[in-house]
């Protein structure tokens, strides 16, 4: 399939690459053009000047940009010259409201607008593993999805337009609830003179296991925060939460502490650190 992809970032640079690999005709686009001639000289597709450019002729769109403004400003432009029946897929975390909105607009030039956030960190952009939910059209998801499996392990509808980001937000509830009470453990195990390494060897074949438990509970314990999420991520994705729960009335008082908490975080000089950084706040 002639597939764009739009936003070579952390994730967008492996995930483009897998669609590569899978033997689809690909051309990008990224803001900053040297990024854009690497990916190309890396994997052999080929490297447009502006967003339109990119999508012209294209079947499938993937964005994978920063912030709802960003992907206004990339649909608005690639509308115009999309030709009907393309379907765009964004994998950028945004708010519900955004992908309902850009639904809407898709549908009125004919294509098809997925809300299509993803889960799996860097890591999981690499090896090709993602957990991706979708919201949209039921017909454009079975059309897409088997493209993005290139590079996704997982790959569920959740229902309408907006429905992605909604499931995302509960994503990013888990974790961060998750996170803080990894990062209290790590705190109190060192606190009661207890080896941190063999607390976990004991816990973690139990009910406490998580994949933030396997992933992060050693590097936590060793004070160290230079891979996966960023904080300045998390935050603007927490703040997509708990907007949309002061709209819908849901109660988040974990999660709304959570987020003072990265703020915390930020104050010390950890903007760029990974998610689990939250245990530096307690560390003695």
């Amino acid at each position: 399939m002639k597939v764009s992809f739009i936003g070579l970032g952390v994730m967008g640079f492996p995930m483009a690459g897998h669609l590569a690999a899978a033997g689809h005709e690909v051309t990008v686009f990224n803001r900053s053009g040297d990024k854009a001639r690497r990916w190309a000289a890396a994997h052999g597709g080929a490297v447009a000047q502006t967003a339109a450019e990119a999508v012209a002729d294209a079947r499938l769109v993937a964005l994978c940009v920063g912030t709802d403004d960003d992907v206004r400003l990339v649909v608005a432009e690639m509308l115009p010259v999309l030709a009907r029946g393309a379907i765009i897929v964004d994998h950028t975390t945004t708010s519900a409201k955004l992908a309902r909105e850009m639904a809407a607009l898709a549908g009125e030039r004919g294509c098809a607008f997925l809300d299509a956030p993803v889960s799996g960190g860097e890591a999981g952009a690499k090896a090709g593993k993602l957990s991706i939910m979708i919201g949209g059209d039921a017909e454009a998801v079975a059309t897409a999805s088997p493209v993005i499996g290139a590079y996704a392990k997982s790959v569920r509808r959740m229902g309408e337009a907006g429905s992605g980001q909604l499931a995302k937000m509960v994503n990013q509830i888990c974790i961060a609830g998750v996170v803080q009470g990894l990062a209290e453990a790590v705190a109190f195990a060192k606190a009661a003179g207890l080896d941190a390494a063999t607390v976990y060897e004991a816990i973690s074949q139990g009910a406490a296991q998580s994949w933030q438990m396997d992933n992060r509970w050693a590097t936590m314990a060793r004070g160290e925060y230079e891979f996966g999420f960023a904080v300045d991520w998390m935050r603007k994705d927490l703040g997509l939460v708990l907007d949309e729960a002061r709209a819908n009335g849901a109660r988040l008082e974990v999660t709304a502490l959570v987020d003072q908490f990265y703020a915390e975080v930020q104050a010390m000089g950890g903007r760029r650190w990974d998610t689990s950084s939250l245990a530096a706040r307690l560390r003695r």
